[in-house]
């Protein structure tokens, strides 16, 4: 359970159309940090993007993109953070992690 204090936000940027073993790369990442422990993660889908490639993708209504970005987020202790990156950069064949210092305020439980 994490508390109050200094920990990291790692976020991992990728297309839901990236894909491991016939699976979405984003729901076996998700697998991946539930089975290892990680205190919370969300997966948000974007309307439009592009990456390193430059290509616009946008989600209209005639139509369906399957290469909508996809942001995964989760704040961890750094010690475990550091233990999963290795893996999570072996995961990933494109997209991109960022890892960010930053501060946890959890409210007073009463």
């Amino acid at each position: 359970m994490l508390q109050s204090g200094k920990a990291v936000k790692v976020t991992i940027y990728l297309s839901d159309g990236a894909m491991h073993h016939h699976v979405p790369v984003y729901t076996s990442l998700l697998d991946f940090l539930f089975r290892n422990g990680i205190a919370g993660a969300t997966v948000v889908k974007g309307i439009a993007g592009f990456g390193a490639a430059h290509r616009m993708h946008a989600a209209h209504i005639l139509e369906i993109s399957d290469y909508l970005p996809i942001k995964i987020e989760f704040i961890e202790t750094p010690e475990k953070a550091d233990a999963i990156l290795p893996e999570l950069q072996k995961r990933i064949d494109s997209g991109l992690i960022e890892v960010q210092e930053t501060t946890i305020l959890l409210p007073e439980r009463k």
